[in-house]
Order: structure tokens, then C-alpha cells, then sequence
């Protein structure tokens, strides 16, 4: 039985307050408030650890009608959000692998929801005025005692998230996608027989994980913090820096493992997101801070090279100066056709290469898959040359 519905409120710093009703496990959440335009996929999005310390507004009218599924959708072990706004949410659940309904889900695992908020509203607000730090409650405070709350708190810029959720200690991933299965397996007959890639577990996301195993590459993760020599002592046939939360500048080990990487001239680099970032800000390139920042499963992507578009998901609220990479070994490879933010990167002359966007979509459109194709190509090149001289 969920918990009973309460008043509940959203205060933004800007004193902007928000009206609703509770779901999920009442009490109070400071967090930068931002919104997320997919359509499906509130259990992935929950469970991302690229939201660290943000509260997502869904603007889809209703969440929750297909219930939450095993862990198999899950991007983490448990919710990564902070809390979750939405104009309604189904306590019934219409799907035969639903385990148990979103309230019960967020109660389970202590996140706040407040459904009868006007999302219309509070998306226009924040796309007008750039996201905000808001107080999530149930309780009774005074709104200007919140607003101050919201003003005192931390602010995303300067923030090393990845170093909150990365994994303590390295681990091996063997759970792959099959097609005869929804939607992946631990088959025992799994064989890693493609090379040896290493994660650098900076948020990352389970479905990153499950598109290198389902190649045939044995997937090592490692902590956020570990020493490039380490990895490079390793000998692995491919490095993937992940997608995960917060201001990359602050991540000054990551900006220094993706130099080190880099100019070992060593086994293909493949960045994502947060990992994406680094690689730029690794090579001299610059970071800013997006107005409201791109969340959805819609967003258009150009390749520079060849004009194809794709559609692919998003979940960032830096960006990189494309203008920097002018001083870099760096060249633009993809750009969004929304707003121009540069979305895509490659090595002028090494294999590496690193997308803002998220590949792996979970959720989204499978648009962008290939980039892991793309990486595996690169990882089997280094091994047959590894080969030759032998």
C-alpha cells in the first residue's frame, strides 16, 4: 500500500512555488529542478546516475501506466534522481512485466514525487530562466523560508558528482542484450571474445554496458579515480570514459586520466557524456554551462562529415565551446540541430572519439548505436595490429 497522497509543494529560488500532491515517500529534497521531454522511459531516466542532485519534471501528461519493470530497464541499482514532478501518475500498472507500480517504486526507495503540478507551466519557467535549485516538500515551512533554503544550497557549477556515485571497486559486466529475450540475459554461454575494453565508471549507465558485452568484449569497470598507468599497465584493447553527473571542470582527475589516455597513443578511446567533456577539456577545449540544458529522447544530431541526421538521447547541462577545438587535435564531428551545441568529437589522427549524446539511448531511438560498432571496429584494429607484431 502506498503511502497516502499529502499537499505538497515545489519552491524554486526564484520564489516561483508550484502546487501538487505527494507520491512516493513524503519528507523534503533540495535539487537543481530540470525537465526531461521522452515520451517513456520514467524508470531508465530515474535510474541514471547522470541526474545526481536534480529533480526532473516529465513533461509527458501522465507517468506510471505501465508500472516498473525488474532490473533488467534499470540503468543503476536504485533511483539516481533526487525527485520527480509530473502532472499525473497511475497507481495501476498495464504491463505483464510490471513488478510493482512507480509510487511504490519511489516509495521503496525513499524518492519524493509531486504529481497535479502544472508541468506546462513550470517547463515554460525554466526554459525561459534556466534551471534552478527548488525544495521538493510535504511539510509545512513557510515559502520564504524555502526560497532561502533553495538560494543557500549548492549550485550544479562546481560540483564533482562522479566521484558521489562511481562504482568503490572494479568489477566485471557480463549481462548482454539478446534478441530472443526482453530486453537482456546473463546467458552463461556469453563469450568475450572480442578483446578486453575498460570502463571508467564515472555515472555510467547499465545499457553502456550491455551494448559492449552483447559485441563479444569483455567489459572491466574500474572507480572514476583510477590512475591512467594503472589502466594502460593493463594492456586493454579499449577505454570508454562514461556518461555521468555534474560540472566537468570540477572533475579535475577525470580531465587528467583522459589526457594521460590520450597521449599514450595507446588502445582506442570512446567517450560519452561526462566522459565526452573530459576528452575536450583534457585537450585544451572549453565548458560552459547550458541555459536549461538537453533532457529527451528527440534530439537531432548532424554528422559533419557525411550530413546524415540522427535522432538520439540526450541528458547534459554543460556543453563544450565548439569554437575552442580550434587549438585542439580535436574536430567536430557532430553538432544538435536545435540549438547548434556541439554534440560529437574525433581524434584527428588517433582512434578516439566521444559524443555528448547518449549511444546506448535507455531510453530513446537506437539511431546512434552504431558508435559502438564504430568503437568495437576500432578496438579489433588495435588487436590485429597487436598481432602483426607479435
Amino acid at each position: 500500500m502506498s503511502a497516502p497522497a499529502l499537499p505538497a509543494r515545489l519552491v524554486l529560488e526564484d520564489g516561483s512555488v508550484f502546487h501538487g500532491r505527494s507520491f512516493g515517500k513524503p519528507g523534503e529534497v533540495i535539487a537543481e529542478v530540470v525537465f526531461n521531454t521522452s515520451h517513456t522511459g520514467y524508470q531508465e531516466v530515474l535510474t541514471d546516475p547522470s541526474y545526481s542532485f536534480q529533480a526532473i519534471c516529465f513533461t509527458v501528461p501522465i507517468l506510471g501506466i505501465y508500472g516498473v519493470a525488474d532490473e533488467g530497464d534499470a540503468q543503476a541499482q536504485r533511483p539516481m534522481a533526487s525527485g520527480m514532478l509530473c502532472r499525473e501518475v497511475s497507481r495501476l500498472s498495464s504491463n505483464w512485466r510490471a513488478k510493482e507500480s512507480l509510487p511504490d517504486y519511489l516509495e521503496r526507495h525513499g524518492l519524493l514525487g509531486i504529481e497535479q503540478i502544472d508541468t506546462r507551466t513550470l517547463t515554460k519557467h525554466l526554459r525561459d530562466h534556466g534551471a534552478q535549485i527548488g525544495v521538493l516538500t510535504t511539510g509545512e515551512e513557510p515559502d520564504a523560508e524555502l526560497v532561502e533554503k533553495a538560494r543557500a544550497a549548492p549550485r550544479m557549477e562546481g560540483l564533482d558528482l562522479a566521484s558521489k556515485v562511481t562504482t568503490a571497486e572494479e568489477y566485471a559486466w557480463t549481462e548482454a542484450f539478446d534478441a530472443e529475450t526482453t530486453p537482456w540475459t546473463s546467458d552463461p554461454g556469453y563469450a568475450p571474445d572480442q578483446g578486453e575494453v575498460i570502463v571508467v565508471d564515472l555515472g555510467v549507465k547499465h545499457d553502456i554496458l550491455r551494448h559492449l558485452a552483447s559485441r563479444g568484449l569483455r567489459v572491466t569497470v574500474v572507480p572514476a579515480r583510477t590512475p591512467a598507468a594503472e589502466i594502460l599497465a593493463r594492456n586493454p584493447d579499449g577505454v570508454m570514459l562514461s556518461n555521468g553527473p555534474g560540472d566537468p571542470a570540477a572533475v579535475g582527475y577525470g580531465v587528467e586520466l583522459a589526457r594521460e589516455l590520450i597521449a599514450a597513443d595507446g588502445p582506442p578511446v570512446f567517450g560519452v557524456c561526462l566522459g565526452f567533456q573530459l576528452m575536450c577539456l583534457a585537450m585544451g577545449a572549453r565548458a560552459y554551462k547550458l541555459k536549461f540544458g538537453h533532457r529527451g529522447a528527440n534530439h537531432p544530431v548532424r554528422d559533419e562529415r557525411t550530413g546524415k541526421v540522427l535522432i538520439t538521447s540526450m541528458n547534459h547541462g554543460f556543453a563544450i565551446d565548439i569554437e575552442s577545438l580550434a587549438d585542439t587535435p580535436f574536430e567536430a564531428s557532430h553538432v544538435s540541430l536545435f540549438d547548434g551545441v556541439l554534440e560529437g568529437v574525433r581524434h584527428t589522427s588517433l582512434p578516439v572519439q566521444a559524443v555528448q549524446f547518449h549511444p546506448e539511448a535507455g531510453p530513446g531511438p537506437h539511431d546512434a548505436a552504431g558508435f559502438f560498432d564504430d568503437f568495437l571496429s576500432a578496438v579489433r584494429a588495435r588487436k590485429q595490429s597487436a598481432a602483426g607484431r607479435a
